[in-house]
């Protein structure tokens, strides 16, 4: 189904080492609104909406993982040259004693990923309006991140990352729109 090219979606440059920022992006790599999420429920949702969107869904639940996949590569990158006291002075102390250096799907307070973050109703309409608010939520988030990041290098990513958030809501704008004209058509039989 899917062709892996080793490259990102779009280059990750950070210009210096800054746990306090990698803290905050967390929420994006395991939060309720993050990458992971997202993904996980639009390639799930996918199976119990119409054929009309089911591409929709399985293009930006792929893409979602390809976001994932830059949000990892941010938060390694801000931290690959901290020291402990670093991380413990930038809120990360109990993330690195129990995981060390490696990332772990949770939110920027440490709660940990669940299950429970993905919604799917089996109603499409419900379905998309949750896809909707999620991608707002996700986008709301980013511009509060690069609010707190004075890392130019780091925001012209995070802007990216932004701005697809706001290219899917649209698009799922678009699919409760045709989905509601099907629904609303007068079925003869």
């Amino acid at each position: 189904m899917w062709i892996y090219e080793k490259k990102l979606q779009y280059p990750v440059k950070v210009s210096t080492c800054n746990p306090t920022l990698a803290k905050y992006l967390i929420e994006q790599y395991g939060g309720a609104d993050g990458e992971l999420a997202a993904a996980l429920r639009y390639l799930n949702q996918r199976y119990t909406i119409p054929d009309k969107v089911i591409g929709l869904l399985t293009d930006i639940g792929t893409e979602e993982f390809a976001h994932l996949e830059m949000i990892a590569t941010m938060i390694y990158k801000l931290t690959k040259d901290a020291t402990p006291d670093m991380l413990k002075e930038a809120g990360l102390g109990d993330h690195y004693v129990n995981h060390g250096e490696a990332l772990f799907y949770q939110n920027a307070s440490g709660v940990p990923w669940t299950a429970s973050y993905i919604q799917a109703k089996s109603d499409p309409i419900a379905d998309l309006y949750e896809d909707i608010a999620a991608e707002e939520k996700a986008r709301a988030t980013y511009q509060w991140i690069i609010n707190m990041s004075d890392d130019p290098d780091l925001n012209d990513g995070l802007k990216f990352l932004r701005e697809r958030e706001v290219v899917h809501s649209q698009r799922f704008r678009e699919a409760v729109e045709m989905l509601k004209e099907d629904r609303d058509t007068k079925k003869t039989f």
